[in-house]
């Protein structure tokens, strides 16, 4: 290539950003009228006030908010519909979308071809869907707070974020409440989820089809289940916090070839649900204080689950199928519950610690027997199943179990449910 045919496309976007304009809405002023006057590049900046107007934005345009201006769509349609590429959408509050769900109605709707959008500390409230986004490659969806239709039932709600069929997304540090689900995402890869905080929502994600993408570091709590990660491979799930879900904190269904590190779930109804999950790894993750600590389930076998903390979770494993599943092959798990002793003095116990046993067994199928739980008849029964194997029924085995959890702030946790509930420690 010559010299001068390498410099075109420099010259051409310094010649863009010559031209490129900031034109100014005050109140009284419509926005759509700026929108159609805009050339591609120039900023709109919208002055405080309240707008009543929805808006189709057709070019890439940056619309900024001054002092947190305020779009109302009236209860019709979408507030702000994007079909172009390159647009951002910065310091605005949207609210008030239509409210059909067959629609999609939503606060912005990110149409098929809207590509690198931006949509950057906006608040949304009283909107079906927050954002909707479809067939839209590497769009930004950071520091937004999201408020939907608190005042419906949570199955006649839209998501806070809905993401599907879109490559490459970074949905950073969002909070999201009172959606149906926080973050539903579908045939979405390549993405990062990174800093969300989700809470009062059915899932605070809701995740399937997807592969290759990065949860790291959100917070899930107060819904009925917390992350819900479905159909999915190469996954890497790190130093999440879910807590006070009813239902599950971490869900991994139909997972393989994934990493599950460094989590905490706390306070749950079942800290750990994993269905049909082969080839991951669980490692140094935190399950305490859980209804069930572990639900495993539909042959979940050939995992590497190590170096994990299970304390005062009510069941530690809730395990049925045909034969033993080995855990704990190199640094060991701990078992606030194991009864072992460490004679050598290495760190783990002399003894293998099996997760349940026959009375265990019979309390997941009958849960009714759990009011026997102190009687000398189901004390005995549990102590004749550990000493007779013709009694003994297949379990979650770790024959290195730890002597010391993994995780020396452990208490914290505890410390934070006799203090208040519903906040991290």
């Amino acid at each position: 290539m010559r010299p001068a045919l390498a410099l075109l496309p420099w010259l051409l976007l310094g010649a863009a950003s010559l031209q490129a304009a900031t034109l100014r809405v005050v109140p009284g002023e419509r926005i759509a009228d700026a929108i159609a006057a805009a050339q591609p590049g120039d900023t709109i900046e919208i002055a405080r006030g309240r707008y009543h107007e929805t808006l189709r934005i057709d070019r890439p345009l940056t619309l900024r908010g001054l002092g947190r201006p305020s779009i109302s769509g009236g209860g019709q349609g979408d507030v702000i519909r994007v079909v172009s590429p390159g647009v951002r959408i910065e310091g605005l509050i949207v609210r008030d979308s239509g409210d059909d769900l067959g629609a999609q109605h939503a606060g912005v709707y990110l149409q098929p071809g809207a590509h690198d959008a931006v949509v950057r500390d906006c608040d949304f409230a009283n909107v079906l869907f927050g954002l909707w986004i479809e067939k839209a490659d590497r769009v930004v969806i950071e520091g937004n707070r999201i408020t939907g239709m608190r005042h419906k039932l949570s199955s006649q709600r839209g998501n806070g974020i809905q993401l599907y069929n879109s490559q490459h997304a970074q949905i950073l540090r969002n909070r999201i409440a009172f959606a149906r689900d926080g973050i539903y995402v579908d045939v979405s890869h390549d993405a990062q989820f990174i800093g969300n905080r989700l809470h009062n929502l059915r899932y605070g994600s809701h995740y399937m089809n997807s592969y290759r993408n990065l949860w790291r570091d959100n917070d899930s709590y107060r819904n009925q289940g917390g992350l819900a990660l479905m159909e999915v491979r190469e996954l890497e799930v790190r130093g999440n916090r879910t807590w006070d879900n009813a239902d599950h904190g971490i869900m991994l269904r139909t997972i393989q070839d994934s990493r599950v590190e460094g989590n905490v779930m706390a306070g749950n109804g079942r800290g750990l649900f994993v269905y049909d999950a082969e080839y991951n790894v669980l490692r140094g993750n935190l399950v305490l204080g859980n209804q069930v600590g572990v639900h495993l389930w539909a042959g979940s076998y050939r995992n590497e689950v190590d170096g994990n903390d299970f304390i005062g979770n009510g069941e530690q494993v809730r395990y049925v199928a045909s034969r033993d599943v080995q855990w704990g092959q190199g640094e060991g798990n701990y078992w606030s519950d194991y009864l072992g002793w460490d004679q050598g003095g290495d760190g783990y116990g002399d003894t293998a610690f099996e997760a349940s046993d026959a009375v265990d067994r019979l309390v997941s199928r009958y849960p009714f027997v759990r009011l026997l739980d102190s009687s000398p008849a189901l004390r005995t029964l549990k102590l004749v199943s550990r000493q007779f194997p013709v009694l003994r029924t297949p379990t979650i085995v770790d024959a290195r179990p730890a002597i010391r959890p993994h995780h020396p702030e452990w208490r914290r946790w505890l410390e934070r449910d006799a203090r208040t509930r519903g906040e991290a420690p």
